[in-house]
């Protein structure tokens, strides 16, 4: 019996692939990820907070830095993914419940820090996907254009919004088996119905196998059967549907 290759169901899909807790401990394995996604012809979107923590500055890590500026050179998207967790309390993200005039001030300190760096961006997303309506209104006149949230990707200079939920693996976001296996699900469904397939995985969970089988299996699923057109987080962004 001779056997043909499936032809991919085509579709509206998009995908979006981003990693986050990038630092001089995690890199590696966002390296070989990268490297991964790469051979697929799928660009990344590596979200990048200048502090982590009380123990370490970016500022003071220039094999990171060097990469991720090497990884926009090669098409991937720097995203500003916070400023300084240590600033927050406890099990709280950094921006989730914030006024827009103390969002500005976060926000300018980690731009001027990022331009410092030569990593300078227009694009951010907030710890654990979650901005406040006062982060919202702060991100324009901080310069920035689009904010990756959890429901959706927001254009904050014309008003839009394209829907699409980010499925992530880390970085306050379920690590288990089980999330892994109704991660790529859920990818496939989204795909199915022409959605916007936002995935996300912590760097810091890349030496553990089910987070970077799943990241993969659902990049290949998405792209495989559904056709799902890859790209970063951009301004403006490739497609927008505006909030009814």
């Amino acid at each position: 019996m001779t056997s043909h290759p499936v032809t991919p169901r085509r579709t509206s899909a998009r995908l979006i692939v981003s990693v986050s807790g990038l630092r001089d401990s995690t890199v590696d394995h966002a390296v070989d990820l990268v490297g991964e996604l790469e051979r697929r012809s799928v660009p990344v979107s590596l979200l990048v907070a200048p502090r982590r923590g009380r123990e370490y500055r970016m500022a003071e890590d220039r094999a990171t830095q060097g990469w991720l500026r090497h990884r926009r050179d090669r098409g991937d998207a720097i995203v500003l993914g916070g400023y300084d967790e240590a600033a927050t309390r406890p099990r709280r993200p950094e921006f989730a419940s914030i006024g827009p005039a103390e969002a500005a001030v976060r926000l300018a300190a980690a731009d001027r820090m990022m331009a410092d760096m030569g990593l300078r961006t227009r694009v951010f997303a907030p710890p654990r996907w979650n901005a406040s309506p006062g982060c919202l209104e702060a991100l324009p006149g901080a310069g920035f254009r689009l904010c990756a949230s959890l429901t959706g990707v927001h254009d904050v200079v014309r008003g839009t919004t394209e829907r699409g939920r980010a499925l992530s693996i880390g970085e306050g976001f379920v690590t288990d088996a089980w999330w892994c296996r109704a991660l790529v699900a859920a990818a496939g469904r989204t795909a199915a119905a022409g959605g916007l397939v936002r995935l996300n995985v912590s760097a810091t969970q890349l030496t553990r196998r089910a987070p970077r089988s799943a990241l993969l299996d659902a990049v290949d699923r998405v792209t495989g059967e559904y056709g799902a057109r890859a790209r970063c987080y951009e301004w403006p962004p490739v497609a927008l549907a505006r909030v009814a």
